[in-house]
């Protein structure tokens, strides 16, 4: 049965509907599977008895033939920035350790509406600023690949990483993570798994706690491509709810079959700028291979320049900065979340009360941003910062004149040592662990990570493809098309 836990979402869907499994024992599996990984750290709140109501639900649903669609009764996670009703959502943060929103965010909405079965929200770095997942007030999350005792394990990659090693071991078949600067796809990468981050607005961000709102993008999480896209297909869609949702009506992706797609002719571009001088000498083996790859089946592959990718980094953190001042005023101690015990003043109480709530890297992203919107700063930091942000997206809209997806890396390098990554500063992590993924949030247009092949430390090495705006169907049967010839190692889990 454990081999259920392994398989795909398609295939599980059509055991449940055969009458081969039922939901309860399915879902029995998954529960049982994240308690085993409880010492990986990747859960923050275990949601037993929703699960237990909902693959109940599900299979009453199944004994008339009548599910409602190919995720009822199957085992999803979510991370815990997504408001769910009365589950507590924290961000893995004191300020909202004890919060318990009244509604559910969209995408958790359509999940449930789908039938999918909730085992647990998954944990983050704080308010999601973080590239490790490291900064948790529940503790560190432990990457399932290279997993050791002690501080010698490897990070999870973040801020998703919970969601990811949920996804690796099979905790679940697919989790939402959130992705503002590459906090899907970067855990995508390190823990083996495949890394989604749709076309800004295409998924609703109602009921996603805010980092940066002009970026958010709920993310997903899955062992496959065609896993994301059973996903995708429930998720996406306009919202009223979400101000920023595009309202062209969507179209449910259809994957061609493996072995039944043909690249001959596909132009492919490979950005110079990305290859970094941190970039290490087997992820840029792994980028050529999968460039000859597609040469070698006939797609058009050719280097293309993105002049202002270095100025990416830069122009992220200032703007990442300033929508962090703005959204984390709301956290003041009065309406919800943490309140200090402090009765002197008003004043008094809101001070407090962030100090006490907020760990070290929100709070210096607090003061940053707010010095950035100083009235004597606001030109030379946010005005400038945003004149950027136009140049880096002018640079996609121009590559498409030439190319029609992008392939770059994902990650740097393999999954880091937890001791070696926590010996840099938060800034640090991010500039690094950011750089291939977050030009893409910049331009707001789609990318997917897709696990490739293993290091010379058995880690999972991944790669990024990029597309224009609304080119998921095109951009996943690509990914689909590599998946299929590369054939990635899955985790088998035996801890």
């Amino acid at each position: 049965m454990d081999k259920l836990l392994n398989t795909n979402i398609k295939t599980v869907s059509r055991l449940l509907l055969d009458g081969a499994v039922k939901t309860k024992d399915l879902t029995e599996l998954a529960l049982n599977r994240v308690s085993e990984i409880h010492k990986l750290n990747a859960f923050i709140t275990l949601t037993q008895n929703e699960a237990q109501i909902q693959c109940g639900q599900s299979q009453e649903r199944y004994k008339t033939q009548k599910p409602l669609s190919e995720l009822d009764g199957v085992p999803i996670a979510i991370k815990d920035n997504f408001c769910t009703e009365n589950i507590k959502t924290t961000c893995a943060s004191k300020m909202l350790e004890n919060f318990t929103p009244t509604y559910n965010a969209t995408v958790y909405q359509r999940l449930l509406d789908a039938g999918a079965v909730l085992v647990g929200k998954t944990n983050l770095d704080q308010f999601a600023m973080g590239s490790g997942t490291i900064d948790s007030i529940f503790g560190p999350t432990k990457n399932v690949w290279g997993y050791s005792e002690g501080d010698n394990f490897r990070i999870s990659g973040g801020s998703s990483g919970g969601s990811a090693v949920a996804v690796a071991t099979g905790a679940c078949y697919a989790a939402l993570g959130s992705d503002t600067g590459g906090s899907t796809r970067n855990p995508a990468s390190y823990c083996g798994v495949v890394g989604l981050k749709p076309t800004y607005g295409l998924v609703s961000r109602s009921g996603l706690i805010p980092l940066v709102n002009s970026m958010d993008v709920p993310g997903i999480l899955a062992r496959t491509v065609d896993d994301t896209v059973s996903v995708l297909n429930v998720l996406a869609g306009f919202d009223p709810k979400d101000s920023t949702s595009l309202t062209k009506p969507y179209k449910k992706i259809r994957l061609p079959p493996a072995g039944k797609m043909s690249i001959k002719g596909l132009k492919v571009g490979i950005p110079i700028e990305y290859n970094c001088e941190q970039l290490s000498e087997e992820v840029c083996d792994v980028w050529n291979e999968i460039a000859i790859l597609l040469k070698n089946e006939g797609a058009i592959v050719k280097q293309v320049s993105m002049p202002n990718t270095e100025y990416s980094i830069v122009c992220y953190s200032i703007l990442n900065q300033c929508e962090v001042a703005s959204n984390m005023a709301r956290y003041d101690g009065i309406e919800y979340g943490f309140r200090a015990d402090e009765h002197y003043s008003t004043e008094k109480l809101y001070a407090t009360t962030r100090r006490l709530g907020f760990n070290d890297v929100v709070k210096n992203r607090i003061l940053t941003g707010n010095y950035f919107l100083l009235s004597r700063n606001y030109t030379k930091y946010f005005e400038q910062a945003l004149k950027v942000r136009r140049l880096i997206l002018n640079d996609f809209d121009n590559v498409w004149d030439d190319v029609t997806i992008l392939l770059t890396p994902t990650t740097l390098t393999d999954a880091p040592l937890y001791r070696d990554f926590v010996s840099k500063t938060n800034r640090d992590q991010c500039a690094a662990q950011d750089f291939c993924t977050q030009p893409a949030n910049m331009a707001g247009v789609p990318a997917v990570s897709i696990p490739i092949k293993l290091s010379k430390n058995g880690l999972p090495l991944g790669l990024q493809l990029i597309g224009k705006n609304l080119s998921e169907p095109l951009l996943l049967a690509v990914a689909k098309y590599i998946e299929n010839i590369v054939k990635f190692p899955h985790f088998s889990y035996k801890m």
